[in-house]
């Protein structure tokens, strides 16, 4: 199976290239303008083809499958090179920093019948995925950042966009009404929380950038229960007084965030020509761009 891996920046370095340079059955080829950067990462990784961008790749030979690794700005124009050749994609969130391009993104890859997949890593890292309970009645996910406000189009759709998806997942039915709250100095984000509710069900979401640590947090409570995940590794569960916490500490970090699991799903939905979950990939989006819409009022 022939890949292509675009852009090579620090989350394809320490996530994806440590999973897919592993899995046996893989073609891979590296692609980036930096030449500097190819030639070590190919070294690294040894991985022997190389490209100085996209277009020489796609122009040398075919490919069964690609991962787009570039800076967001990128990812419209690249997810679509891709589309339009029929190469099941897979990229980085957000898929586009907006909600129109994200549209026609979507809407290209299911006319052209082509697997089309974000990396929500949360949606498969084992901790989340066990607190994906119908008994959930209230989810909160906090994820801080220390002393980072920034432009409010950046921080949702490159950051909070996370918590915006996580909360969708781990909802036990559909979401009926929600609440934005955004906090914004001289046209930067500092904070922002999202409520969603529904029958049975409260998800909280927020995130300080001007906070004293960088932390991750989910709890679920529902059925007498509390369970914790602390930074994606720590994993507390709280019945009554008695707490029982637990480190997995053998578990590779790809494990442990989800990303082996990931690749291997969107590999698998290359092989199998998967149809695109266009309606979960819209919704996260469209709920980031109603943030941004909040945040400029």
């Amino acid at each position: 199976m022939r890949v292509l891996l675009i852009g090579l920046g620090d989350i394809a370095r320490k996530a994806y290239l440590p999973v897919l340079s592993r899995r046996p059955g893989l073609d891979v080829h590296l692609a980036t303008r930096n030449r500097t950067v190819l030639e070590e990462v190919g070294r690294t990784f040894r991985i022997a083809h190389r490209h100085a961008d996209a277009a020489e790749a796609l122009a040398a030979t075919t490919f069964d499958a690609a991962f787009v690794h570039a800076a967001t700005p990128a990812h419209a124009g690249l997810v679509r090179q891709l589309l339009e050749r029929d190469i099941p994609t897979f990229v980085d969130k957000p898929l586009a920093d907006n909600l129109a391009e994200v549209e026609a993104l979507t809407a290209l890859a299911a006319q052209r019948a082509t697997p089309l997949q974000l990396g929500f890593n949360r949606r498969f890292a084992p901790d989340y995925v066990a607190l994906r309970r119908p008994d959930a009645s209230l989810i909160t996910m906090e994820k801080h950042r220390h002393r980072q406000p920034d432009l409010p189009r950046r921080v949702v759709f490159d950051d909070f966009i996370h918590v915006v998806d996580t909360l969708l997942f781990l909802a036990p039915a559909p979401v009926r009404r929600r609440t934005i709250e955004t906090h914004v100095v001289d046209g930067m984000l500092h904070a922002v929380t999202l409520l969603l509710s529904g029958d049975g069900f409260t998800a909280v979401g927020t995130m300080n950038r001007d906070s004293g640590l960088d932390e991750e947090r989910l709890d679920v409570i529902g059925a007498g229960a509390r369970h914790s995940v602390l930074n994606l590794a720590d994993r507390i569960e709280t019945h009554g007084a008695k707490s029982l916490s637990r480190r997995g500490d053998w578990v590779s970090v790809g494990q442990q965030r989800g990303f082996e699991a990931m690749c291997d799903d969107f590999l698998r939905a290359a092989r199998e020509r998967r149809a695109v979950d266009v309606a979960a990939i819209l919704a996260t989006h469209e709920l980031c761009e109603a943030i941004v819409r909040h945040a400029a009022r």
